[in-house]
This record gives C-alpha cells, structure tokens and sequence, in this order.
C-alpha cells in the first residue's frame, strides 16, 4: 500500500514541476484560486508541506514528538518570505523538496507506518496517513494553481487513491460536517451519523467537499457546510 502511494506521489510531484516550470515569471504573482494567495504563496506553500509531513514522519520513525511546522505564526511567516522569492528559487525549491520527502518515505522502517502521530490540528494519524494527506495536497492544490488543471483531471491523477484522499480528508476536517453519505458512483463516504446520499462524479465531490465547487452538478439533498479544508 505504502509504495504505491509513494509511487503516485512521485507521479504527482513530476507534474508540479513540469506545470510550475512552464509559468512565465509574471505567473508567480498573480492570484492562484486561493483568496489572498498569488501562485508564488501556493507553490511556496506545497514545499513546506512536504518538509511538514516529512517532520509527522521523523516523529513516526523515532517516536519523538516534533511539530510539523515552527511555533506560532511561523507556517505563515515562512509562506510570506518564500513568496516573495524569484520564480527559479520556488520552482528549485519545490522540487527539491518533494524529493526529500520521496527519499525519507522510502528509506522508512516499516514500523513507521503503523505508528501513530498527531495532525497540526490535533487529529491522531499513522505514518500511512502522512503518504494520504500528501496525495490530498498535491491534487487539490494543483487545482488550486489555476494552470491548467480542474477537478476532474485531478482526480483521474489520483486515480484508485480517491477512496482514501476522501476519508483522511474527513478524518482530519478541523470542521463540523453534516450528516449525509456522499458517493462518486464507486465509494460512499459518510459524513458525521450518515443519512441521506449525496451523488456525483468524483471530481465535482471532491470540489465540494473541499469547498471549491457548487452544488449543481450533485444530486441528492445537498447542503451548505464548511469545506472539510
């Protein structure tokens, strides 16, 4: 299970650099999808979400407790600075980072992926569920980026992993969700005690479940809620 994510990651990150590496240089301060964010936030982002996850990992392999980003405002801080980099240093940089995470995750113990950690939100993890949350970030985002990519693309990317982007995503939701079932036609999650089914194709559930789609093309009694992100 564990290498077949890794596997997808690694696909994942390589379209990250050929779709970062392909922006014009203006591109990077432009506004992604995300309010308040231009491309360069975004991408600078991505790459300290990898060396993130890859901290949850070191406390996976070690039983260490290490926090996933600095203390404070330092995620965003970080953000901040990163952004205001030239175009060819975020590029570099998010390359390089995911490679870093790609190597530590293979290089891991097989005890790591068992062993139990929490979220920056508190939600208790496994080592497994950092390889998830990753496949989330670099789907969801690279919609986010506004560089060619919608939801429905994304998620032919992630292909078999939907099922398990889903349920860590509602797992991790710092949010009160509804009470419903959800299905793409293929997997049925449930959402707070179950109840009525919500339907759709998988990408326009994932744009509404992360709160970067509407509603229109669901069916079901569909509900306004906060995003599971």
């Amino acid at each position: 299970m564990t290498s077949t994510r890794l596997g997808r990651i690694r696909e994942l990150h390589e379209v990250w650099a050929r779709v970062a590496g392909a922006l014009p240089a203006a591109a990077f301060r432009e506004p992604s999808a995300l309010p308040g964010w231009t491309r360069a936030h975004l991408l600078t982002h991505f790459a300290r979400n990898a060396d993130g996850l890859g901290n949850l990992l070191t406390w996976a392999e070690t039983g260490v407790e290490q926090s996933m980003y600095g203390p404070g405002t330092a995620r965003d801080d970080d953000i901040e600075a990163g952004a205001r980099r030239e175009a060819e240093e975020i590029v570099a940089d998010v390359i390089a980072s995911g490679r870093r995470f790609e190597e530590q995750a293979a290089r891991a113990a097989e005890a790591a992926w068992s062993a139990q950690i929490k979220h920056r939100l508190g939600q208790l993890l496994t080592g497994a569920d950092l390889l998830t949350l990753r496949l989330a970030e670099a789907t969801i985002h690279l919609v986010d980026l506004d560089a060619g990519h919608d939801f429905a693309s994304a998620t032919g990317l992630l292909g078999e992993h939907l099922d398990a982007v889903v349920s860590a995503l509602i797992r991790v939701s710092p949010h009160e969700v509804p009470s419903l079932r959800v299905s793409d036609g293929t997997h049925t999650w449930t959402l707070g005690d179950g109840g009525e089914l919500v339907a759709g194709s998988p990408g326009a559930v994932l744009a509404w479940l992360t709160g970067r789609g509407d509603a229109e093309s669901l069916t079901g009694p569909v509900p306004d809620f906060r995003s599971l992100i």
